[in-house]
């Protein structure tokens, strides 16, 4: 049988930590995202990202049991539309921290899609606990947007809807007749995208593009391979799990903490200043994750 979805109110114990820790890792690989972009051309340091994370792996680790159409979609989705252009926004001055915010807005995204497309409904307890977060993401965007040009923001955005249709994908290949092994999925879906990202670095790159790729720079190989492994390999086999496993309304909202540890990690490493209010719009992001949690609970 397949990997089912839950029908319970809250995750495991364990499922609970894991979740933590997949938005503790993507949040502080803001950090090496930043560092990578300053060496190598954006859409070529993300085709490097998601080489390292299917190259060996893919002479070791069988292919999914998925059809082929979705391991690719869901390569493409996040490979070159979520991260090549976050990676450009980035290198066009998106700040760090800003950057870690915005992208959680796939959390509604995935909702809104699993809503439309699969026909998961939210509960209300579910949905009160998106709202409370979200209204802490406001909090916090109210203090940033002030330093973010309107085209990197905006590719942002588009960046974070991308990555909830990716989120959609992965549920819906986590949907078939067999468990779905996510590690081999997130692999074999990684496959699809540096081709596609070294053609569009080349076109749009141009000798910027060519010249890293003959020659890259070891430290900003070093940032995609750490990207690879850490954020795309574990992080995101994880995520592809919880969401198969939960709806999506309980799984996605976890990403909110994303930003928690982004802009702490810009605040270290950056001297991106974090003010009272942008904490008190994390404390909102930590409550609404709570009552998505335990609301329906506490409700009966």
């Amino acid at each position: 049988m397949g990997e089912r979805t839950e029908t319970a109110s809250r995750m495991s114990a364990r499922d609970t930590l894991l979740a933590v820790a997949v938005a503790a890792v993507w949040g502080i690989s803001f950090v090496p995202i930043k560092w990578g972009v300053t060496e190598i051309p954006p859409l070529m340091f993300s085709a490097f990202r998601f080489f390292f994370a299917a190259v060996p792996a893919v002479l070791f680790i069988a292919p999914p049991r998925a059809p082929v159409r979705l391991v690719i979609a869901y390569g493409l989705a996040i490979g070159v539309a979520q991260f090549g252009l976050l990676f450009i926004a980035i290198n066009l001055g998106m700040p760090v921290g800003l950057s870690s915010l915005v992208m959680q807005l796939h959390a509604f995204f995935t909702i809104f899609l699993a809503w439309l497309l699969m026909g998961e409904t939210p509960t209300r307890p579910q949905l009160t606990g998106a709202g409370i977060a979200l209204a802490g993401v406001g909090l916090i965007g109210s203090q940033r947007l002030g330093g973010a040009a309107l085209v990197p923001f905006a590719l942002t955005i588009i960046s974070a809807f991308f990555w909830g249709v990716g989120n959609v994908i992965g549920k819906k290949a986590g949907q078939g007749g067999e468990r779905l092994d996510m590690l081999a999925f997130m692999v074999w879906s990684s496959l699809a995208a540096p081709l596609p990202l070294v053609a569009l670095s080349l076109l749009i790159e141009g000798s910027a593009g060519y010249e890293a790729l003959l020659h890259p720079r070891w430290f900003g190989l070093a940032c995609a391979v750490f990207l690879a492994y850490a954020a795309t390999l574990f992080g995101f086999a994880v995520w592809g799990r919880l969401l198969a496993r939960y709806p999506a309304a309980l799984a996605a909202p976890f990403a909110l903490l994303v930003p928690v540890f982004g802009m702490s990690s810009a605040a270290l490493i950056f001297g991106e200043a974090v003010s009272p209010v942008e904490w008190m719009g994390a404390a909102l992001i930590l409550v609404g994750l709570g009552w998505n949690m335990m609301g329906e609970k506490a409700s009966h």
